[in-house]
Formats: structure tokens, C-alpha cells, sequence
């Protein structure tokens, strides 16, 4: 009896440290108010058919769009991201995607038929990317400044004049 006593009390405090450790990575953000000002971590991704890093796009101003193809909500977002790339884009606008769909085949036909020319990194059904950036739903779309900072985490709502507005920032004008 004070064996099984003894071991139900260590399991007990054995779960609870796990929570607390799940609670304190630093991918999980649920609860963070935001993370605008924060410096976008790096990653490696193709640019342009040549190997690259999110850091190589430092000076100008870029969109991080998490989304699939299979999501209604992210599809419809991508006519209005599609319009500020294409008048923004000669001006210093970069835009980024990081797909959740399955395959690699149907995010590539939809790029093709919808004419999206910014780089896609393709993050597949097990999401590696989005779960170290701490994105748990899509569409999540984050607005990095020219320093590299997250400046805002909303949707498309304005997104031409929220990129003009960067566009027009010298880094020491913040």
C-alpha cells in the first residue's frame, strides 16, 4: 500500500513538471499578448531558386504568410497579398509563404495557376516551421519591418497601406 502511495505521489509531481516544462518552451504561445517587436527568427528557404535565409531579405519590408492551400480562409487571403507584392514588390516588398499543405504537388499547381511568384517554403503535414514559430491555426501572417522586427500579426485588412507605411520608414525613424 505506502508503495503505491509512493509512486502515484511521484507521478503526480512528474506530470506536473512535464507541464511546466510544455509551459515554458519557448514555441508555446498561447497567452503571449504578441510577439510585434520582436526580431523574426531565421530560417533557411530557397529564394529564387537559390539557397537563402529569411536574414537575407534584412532592409527590406516582408510579409511571413503561414497557410495551405486547402484553407478557405488563407485562399482568400491571397488576392489581396497577391495585389501589394505585385505594386509594392519594385519598391523593397518581399513576400514569404510557409505551406501546410500535404503535398508538395498541389501547392506547386496552385502557385502555377494563381501566378504567385515570391518563394514558397513548402513545411508539409508535420508543420516543423509553423511549430517553431508557434503558429497553432492558419492563416497567420506576420509583417516584418526592415530591421528584421515583427511589426504586426494581423491579416490583410490594409495591407498595402501597413506596407507603404514601412516602405517609407529609414530604420532609425521607428
Amino acid at each position: 500500500m505506502r508503495i503505491a502511495r509512493k509512486i502515484g505521489a511521484w507521478a503526480v509531481v512528474g506530470i506536473a513538471a512535464l507541464v511546466l516544462v510544455l509551459f515554458a518552451m519557448p514555441t508555446y504561445r498561447q497567452g503571449e499578448a504578441s510577439i510585434a517587436g520582436k526580431t523574426a527568427q531565421d530560417f533557411p528557404l530557397e529564394i529564387w531558386g537559390k539557397p537563402g535565409h529569411l536574414t537575407d531579405l534584412k532592409g527590406k519590408v516582408v510579409i511571413l504568410n503561414f497557410w495551405a492551400t486547402w484553407c478557405p480562409p488563407c485562399v482568400a487571403e491571397v488576392p489581396s497579398v497577391k495585389a501589394a507584392y505585385d505594386k509594392l514588390h519594385s519598391r523593397g516588398f518581399e513576400v514569404v509563404s510557409i505551406s501546410a499543405d500535404e503535398n508538395k504537388e498541389d501547392l506547386l499547381a496552385f502557385i502555377s495557376k494563381k501566378n504567385l511568384e515570391w518563394p514558397q517554403y513548402f513545411d508539409g503535414r508535420e508543420g516543423k516551421l509553423s511549430t517553431r514559430f508557434g503558429i497553432n491555426e492558419i492563416p497567420a501572417m506576420w509583417l516584418i519591418d526592415k530591421t528584421g522586427k515583427v511589426r504586426d500579426v494581423e491579416g490583410t485588412e490594409d495591407l498595402i497601406g501597413k506596407v507603404e507605411k514601412l516602405l517609407a520608414e529609414t530604420p532609425s525613424s521607428k
